[in-house]
């Protein structure tokens, strides 16, 4: 024991260290897009946000989409405070990489030009990836397009979109024998054939941001509807009301932002994405104090659950990885006190984005130490 650790209150929590496995550090060889975040930010803001690891996407300007793009990729994270987990990108005419890594499919137009227009091109490419992990973005192309000239942002990305995408996605799971993973969800109809799905032996988990957790389409103004735009948007109260039953069930595997660190500027613009990384342990302060998640269940979605989706690809330093208070794992460690409120506020975002939908919010609980 060391005599001059920190002492800690019977007010604070000490989980495994929390893991977002679904963020978008915005890096490539490009640079383009390091106006938005980059490998040191987005660590910044993760440490502050109570987060030891998290996991980038590929939709770049120059996605990691082969063995040479991912390990130019790869290099560019070495800089970060903390550990970053690559995805690969699939898109038209890309193939497995020669070393196992975590792979992610936009079914629909999203940011990049890393995407589908239609499920048979679809299905093409996914017949090469088979056994692999691969995590899929459920949108349906053909009902965006059908609907993308509605007068809304959620109209023109319905709820549908998303749970016929659902059932496409596990067919393609359960054929190619993938280990698949429904990124953000959002629609109670689409819960309830991931459940189904788990139920039948499909090898399938499934995400949920804060957003979707703590907002819906009841609360959007003329003056607010801009920040809170992302895909997928904002459901109903009963689509919410679902996503929480389904950690409390045991439904839902992790808890993931899905930051998109878009400018403020952008933001204006009517871009789609959250910024959200600095306020994850404080956002799970208010699943415990105010959503009545219980402590287990936030160590398994937030900790062990992101540990062991990394684990496969970590490097042999952190031994047997992350998401467990074990011998042999990583000493890393989440720290929370669940009685001293705390108002997130503007200037303590670590995010380049410098903006978050929580500023001003007064969580239940606040962070009080990171260990990396």
């Amino acid at each position: 024991i060391d005599p001059q650790a920190k002492k800690y209150s019977d007010d604070c929590v000490i989980f495994p260290g929390f893991g977002d496995i679904h963020i978008h550090a915005r890096e490539d060889v490009s640079g383009k897009h390091t106006y938005k975040e980059d490998f040191i930010s987005a660590g910044n803001a993760a440490i502050n946000g109570g987060v030891v690891h998290v996991a980038d996407m590929p939709n770049n300007p120059i996605p990691p989409i082969n063995d040479s793009s991912y390990s130019d990729k790869l290099l560019l994270t070495q800089k970060s405070p903390i550990h970053i987990t690559l995805y690969a990108g699939i898109g038209p005419n890309t193939y497995p990489l020669s070393k196992k890594v975590p792979y992610k499919v936009f079914m629909g137009p999203s940011i990049g030009e890393l995407f589908f227009e239609d499920n048979a091109s679809l299905e093409k490419v996914i017949e090469k990836y088979k056994g692999q992990d691969v995590s899929f973005h459920c949108e349906d192309p053909e009902i965006l397009t059908a609907n993308k000239d509605k007068s809304t942002h959620e109209e023109r990305r319905p709820k549908e979109a998303e749970t016929i995408a659902t059932d496409f996605a596990l067919m393609l799971i359960e054929k190619y024998n993938l280990k698949g993973k429904l990124c953000h969800y959002s629609t109670k109809d689409g819960l309830q054939k991931i459940i189904a799905a788990k139920k039948r032996g499909i090898n399938v988990t499934c995400e949920v941001t804060p957003t979707h957790l703590m907002f819906d389409t009841e609360m959007l103004t003329e003056e607010n509807y801009r920040w809170f735009q992302m895909n997928p948007p904002l459901r109903g109260k009963e689509d919410r009301l679902a996503m929480l039953q389904g950690i409390l069930d045991g439904h839902i595997d992790f808890l993931a932002t899905d930051h998109a660190p878009h400018s403020i500027e952008e933001k204006k613009k009517g871009i789609s994405g959250i910024s959200q990384l600095d306020t994850y342990a404080l956002f799970v302060t208010y699943m415990i104090n105010s959503l009545g998640i219980p402590l287990r269940t936030i160590a398994k979605i937030c900790a062990k659950n992101p540990g062991d989706f990394v684990a496969p690809y970590l490097d042999k330093k952190f031994g047997k990885g992350f998401g467990e208070i074990n011998p042999g794992y990583a000493a890393n460690f989440s720290i929370l006190n669940l009685k001293k409120p705390f108002v997130f506020e503007r200037k303590m975002i670590k995010s380049k984005s410098g903006w978050s939908p929580f500023e001003g919010f007064a969580f239940p609980g606040s962070i009080e130490t990171v260990y990396f």
